[in-house]
């Protein structure tokens, strides 16, 4: 999810498109919280680990 919003981020910004780059954001955003609650030790969608 990281490496898509970082790839939305990019693409968004070359083209100019604004809803690429707020979408590339939230999935960015997403990503990150998830990862940080993964390697904290919780549960993250009825997994111990989120990759």
């Amino acid at each position: 999810m990281i490496a898509l919003g970082v790839i939305l981020l990019i693409v968004g910004f070359l083209t100019g498109v604004s809803i690429l780059w707020t979408i590339g954001i939230i999935l960015l955003v997403i990503g990150a919280v998830l990862w940080i609650m993964g390697s904290v030790g919780h549960a993250v969608a009825g997994r111990r680990h989120y990759w």
